[in-house]
């Protein structure tokens, strides 16, 4: 199973990107997805997660900004980041929990994307 994150770049104080992330390889079913974000000397913190049913979830810093969506047919979630700041700035993980079929069996373990750079100028 992999996942594969694009989207980001560098970006005006003000302005908007839409990060994608998609997921490939042995998947039953794709249970909580979601985005985190790691900025330089900083610890990776929690954006936005959504469950299978749509269901969300946001950091305080990104509520009313930012949107957490997904297409559970093309196993992809995206985040809608509006007005973005400075401090926004960050590379941002996408992570998905998935019931994998392995030789052995099955199992649901976390999964995190490659990650993908943004940068908010001022």
């Amino acid at each position: 199973v992999q996942l594969q994150a694009c989207g980001g770049g560098l970006v005006q104080a003000g302005g908007s990107l839409r990060l994608s992330c998609v997921a490939s390889g042995s998947i039953i079913t794709i249970n909580d997805m979601g985005w985190y974000r790691q900025a330089p000397g900083k610890q990776r913190e929690l954006v936005a997660t959504i469950t299978s049913g749509g269901s969300t979830n946001y950091a305080d810093s990104v509520k009313g900004r930012f949107t957490i969506d997904r297409d559970n047919a093309k196993n992809t979630v995206y985040l809608q980041m509006n007005s973005l700041k400075p401090e926004d700035t960050a590379g941002y993980y996408c992570s998905a929990a998935i019931l994998t079929r392995f030789f052995w069996g099955q199992s649901t373990r976390a999964y995190w994307g490659q990650g993908t750079l943004v940068t908010v100028s001022s």
